[in-house]
């Protein structure tokens, strides 16, 4: 797969909101979202932070760009988020109309392509993949600590 160099920058920048989660104790995801080149809108995992199971990286940050902009639809935007959505992170993109998700670590156990059904708007592109590594790694990570530590 072939990456332009603005979808390695804006990942970049999700890992960045990932890693602010989990300096909280959260499970480490992190999303941006990007309007005409800029980024509008940040958020990370924040279930335990606000002990909240709907406050997911995805969820934070449609909702500060839908108020970024003024508006609920997230038309000409795209959604760089470190791990794959699940079920209900997807859901909300749909709603939202965001035109295009790219995601890095695949979810094999949530992640919404895991469910035969299209949960993404009809109009929503999907790329996967960028900086697999380094989502998953992070992921990997925080997860091998919580288990050495129990």
């Amino acid at each position: 797969m072939i990456l332009d160099r603005s979808d390695k920058y804006f990942m970049k920048e999700a890992l960045k909101e990932a890693i602010k989660a989990m300096e909280k104790d959260e499970i480490p995801v992190g999303a941006v979202i990007v309007s005409s080149g800029s980024i509008i809108a940040r958020g990370h995992n924040l279930t335990e932070t606000l002990n909240d199971v709907t406050a997911h990286a995805e969820m934070q940050t449609i909702t500060a760009a839908a108020n970024n902009l003024g508006g609920k639809y997230l038309h000409d935007c795209t959604m760089y988020v470190t791990l794959e959505p699940c079920v209900m992170c997807a859901g909300a993109a749909f709603w939202s109309q965001i035109e295009e998700i790219k995601y890095g670590a695949k979810d094999e156990k949530r992640g919404f392509t895991n469910n035969r059904e299209n949960l993404l708007h009809p109009k929503t592109k999907l790329k996967s993949g960028i900086l697999e590594k380094d989502c998953s790694g992070l992921l990997k990570s925080f997860f091998r600590k919580k288990r050495n530590n129990y």
